[in-house]
């Protein structure tokens, strides 16, 4: 057969006629028909058949480019339809079965969360008749998987009662308690759980089988639209949301799909099952939305100057999406002043470590401002500018002021540092095969108290010489260290029991034991010079009110209370320092606000 057309008439007459043809269809003048004008040159010297075939080629590339560059330059952006416009944050939110009415729970200007009712033809909503709770599902079925009375343990950690109610509201009926996320079989008949008992998680499914227990914990489980699988999140340090995406079969086989993220949150199959949509950041706090494959193939769908949560995909594949707002900052009273001073630095500033005179704060930075990597900061607290002393998240001043304790998180393993404040170099306090998690200075300075574990052992607490860099374990497994860590004679620990409740452990033979006034969830601050008053405050409450408890008598009494002005957002009001003589104090808030959108044009 011949390339050329067999019609005599509709045959190009030279390369130069195929050039302006090309010119015609495309409108412009292209590289394509350039590279034929080179060949039209070339009339003289190659076979007619061989420029023809050539020719013939190019010109079918030309046109199958032309169209599809067509074709691509009509795909229109994602379409971003917002749904809420008041001030706070929005807790969860998820399609109704038919996919089009939109239920979501939120706490606006600082109110208890409440759940809303809202269709995307409208911005007015109804509220839906059920207890203030946490949505964590709608089933198939239309029923609600809540979450009551929620306790907050830390960032992103928290549990409580597993309920389930009617959609259209009702009296819910409780389930299962020390839950913390649920999701919903297909079918609506099972439910698969997180389950929390302390620092130590279970991912059940269905609901009593155990078919997966992290390390550490998961967060954000999303059941297939098969019913085969859970997707969640793994994250490898207590109340961290950096994690990586992850499935789990009904036979317990965990597939991990992605790398590790400094900040993950949020994520749910696609309706073909082919496919794992979640928010994540490559470094700070700023989530894009990102797919993975089962088989670990990961793309990037959307980004935004603000950051992303995932919350739910409906059956024809519009998405539901927070634009979040996120901020930790640090308020408190301090020397020269009569009123609370600001000392956020960034945009993620965590209070740490206030010197006993109230001039310095030691802190740490781990959003955006940070890059891909926590920054540890020491800040005077008349104002004057922050400075870096290194990276990871800060755990403590020593007495003498000259060093700052740190932890490395992203370490494998994670390790104790120790940085100096002035002249000097860092070095490593801790290394392999030791994990550490959390650290307090000794009164003398020359030790350490650390949380951590070795390889195959849950956390427990453990004392460091600096000296001879001999370290010896001092609790039992399972036990924490608390805030206000070394008692002032240097005899006890303050720890927290895997109940939660916080203990003294004796240096001298490990053993823990119930502190008298203090109750469980109340997060120690500090201890009064003499020993006999200790500083607490109850977890997760708003406002933060603040105790001082008689260690001997057990009595406890209000001592302040702090907040900040605006309550808007506000989710958490932790950790609180104070001075020895209780003259000054600092405390750390986070506020989270959020509008929610839905979103069509996502593929």
């Amino acid at each position: 057969s011949h390339c050329l057309e067999k019609s005599p008439a509709q045959r190009f007459q030279s390369a130069r006629d195929l050039a302006f043809a090309l010119e015609a269809v495309s409108g412009t003048s292209s590289s394509a028909s350039g590279a034929v004008a080179k060949l039209a040159t070339a009339q003289a010297t190659l076979p007619i058949k061989a420029i023809a075939c050539a020719l013939a080629a190019l010109f079918i590339v030309a046109t199958v480019a032309f169209f599809w560059g067509k074709r691509l330059g009509r795909a229109a952006p994602p379409a971003f339809h917002q749904l809420t416009f008041r001030r706070g944050t929005i807790r969860s939110a998820r399609f109704s079965p038919d996919g089009e009415t939109i239920i979501y729970g939120a706490t606006w200007e600082g109110k208890p969360i409440e759940i809303f009712s809202t269709r995307p033809e409208s911005p007015e909503f109804t509220h839906v008749d059920v207890p203030s709770a946490e949505i964590l599902a709608i089933s198939s079925t239309g029923e609600l998987a809540l979450l009551l009375h929620p306790q907050y343990f830390s960032t992103g950690v928290y549990s409580g009662t597993l309920a389930r109610a009617p959609m259209a509201g009702g009296t819910p009926r409780e389930v299962l308690e020390n839950v913390q996320y649920a999701d919903w079989s297909p079918d609506g008949k099972d439910l698969a759980v997180v389950r929390t008992d302390g620092r130590k998680y279970s991912l059940e499914y269905p609901m009593g089988k155990v078919i997966y227990e992290p390390s550490q914990w998961v967060s954000h489980i999303r059941v297939s639209p098969d019913g085969e699988r859970v997707a969640f999140i793994e994250h490898k340090l207590y109340s961290d949301d950096r994690g990586s995406i992850a499935v789990v079969d009904r036979a317990g086989k965990v597939t991990s799909l992605t790398k590790d993220y400094a900040s993950s949150d949020g994520l749910a199959w696609t309706p073909d099952g082919r496919e794992i949509w979640y928010t994540a950041a490559e470094g700070g706090s700023t989530r894009a939305l990102y797919a993975v494959s089962l088989s670990g193939r990961a793309r990037l769908l959307t980004e935004a100057t603000g950051s992303l949560t995932i919350q739910d995909i409906s059956p024809k594949g519009r998405v539901l999406m927070t634009s979040d707002i996120q901020r930790e900052g640090i308020l408190g009273l301090v020397p020269g002043r009569t009123t609370e001073r600001d000392l956020s630095w960034l945009d993620w500033s965590f209070c740490r470590a206030l010197s006993d005179d109230g001039k310095t704060l030691l802190f740490d930075e781990e959003g955006v401002g940070a890059g891909n990597k926590y920054a540890v900061c020491l800040r005077k607290t008349d104002g004057s500018p922050a400075v870096q002393l290194g990276e990871g998240y800060a755990c403590g001043l020593s007495p003498d002021g000259r060093w700052a304790l740190s932890i490395i998180p992203y370490a494998t393993p994670p390790r104790i540092m120790l940085l100096p404040t002035g002249a000097g170099e860092s070095k490593p306090l801790t290394d392999a095969p030791f994990y550490a998690t959390f650290a307090k200075w000794f009164p003398d300075g020359k030790r350490v108290a650390i949380q951590g574990h070795e390889p195959g052992h849950g956390d427990r607490l453990y004392v460091q010489d600096l000296a001879d860099g001999k370290m010896k374990p001092i609790s039992p497994e399972g036990v924490g260290l608390a805030g206000a860590g070394v008692t002032p004679d240097g005899r006890y620990l303050t720890g927290v029991s895997p109940d939660r409740k916080p203990v003294l452990c004796a240096l001298e033979n490990g053993q823990c034991t119930a502190i008298q006034g203090v109750e469980a969830g109340d997060i120690s601050i500090r201890w009064s010079s003499d020993g006999g008053t200790l500083y607490v405050y109850p977890r997760a409450e708003i406002p933060c009110r603040i105790f001082a408890v008689d260690v001997q008598s057990g009595k406890r009494k209000p001592w302040k209370t702090v907040m900040p002005n605006d309550p808007a957002g506000i989710t958490s009001v932790s950790p609180v320092l104070m001075t020895p003589d209780t003259q000054y104090y600092v405390y750390g808030y986070s506020r989270f606000l959020s509008d929610l959108y839905l979103v069509d044009g996502l593929k």
